[in-house]
């Protein structure tokens, strides 16, 4: 994507009407959406109406968000609620294979770790928004898979070869240290500790 605003300042855009942040927004978040709603085995038709139930509700609900980090968690579980009652609605059971594993509920431990992954890459993408724009540039180009050689980096960022280790140190250290990856990693550890999850909406 190639905005460099933060999550929080897509979150206010959206709020203030700004649709180019709210289409951003739903770019951004869509892919959560959709393997949620794969997991409960809807037909196409069904699966659209969720998706699209889903992004109603965070319309009408934009406004009660407390907390931008806490966007992965509301929509997975609006996502999982609505697929629910699509199949309550059409009084039917989800077909499943006797060998193989039953209905994901937010509970599975698989379902929850495609939910960190998750916020674990929202949280990223959120802290690289706080790096001035060559080091996230540089970042971004590190992490490219497949890798870049240091030499096209060089020649992309108009940066000496030897400069390009002490940048990626300073831009670890800053990234380690962005409110975003701060906020996740005490949340995380919170939630190792038996905390509870906060969604984030009043």
């Amino acid at each position: 994507m190639g905005s460099s605003l933060s999550v929080d300042e897509l979150v206010a855009g959206a709020r203030a009407g700004d649709q180019a942040c709210w289409n951003e927004l739903v770019e951004l978040f869509l892919p959560l959406v959709r393997r949620v709603i794969g997991r409960y085995r809807l037909g196409e038709a069904d699966a659209d109406d969720v998706n699209q139930t889903v992004w109603l509700r965070l319309v009408e609900h934009l406004d009660d968000l407390r907390e931008p980090r806490a966007l992965p968690g509301w929509l997975a579980t609006t996502a999982r609620n609505e697929a629910l009652r699509v199949i309550r609605l059409r009084g039917r059971a989800l077909p499943t294979d006797p060998q193989g594993p039953g209905l994901e509920t937010a509970e599975d431990p698989e379902f929850g770790e495609a939910l960190a992954q998750e916020e674990r890459r929202l949280a990223l993408r959120a802290a690289l928004g706080e790096l001035s724009e060559s080091r996230r540039g540089l970042l971004v180009m590190l992490l490219a898979d497949p890798p870049i050689p240091y030499e096209e980096i060089s020649r992309r960022l108009d940066m000496p070869v030897g400069s390009i280790g002490p940048t990626r140190a300073r831009a670890l250290a800053q990234l380690r240290e962005t409110s975003w990856l701060r906020d996740h990693a005490a949340e995380a550890a919170g939630t190792r500790t038996g905390g509870g999850h906060d969604v984030g909406f009043g």
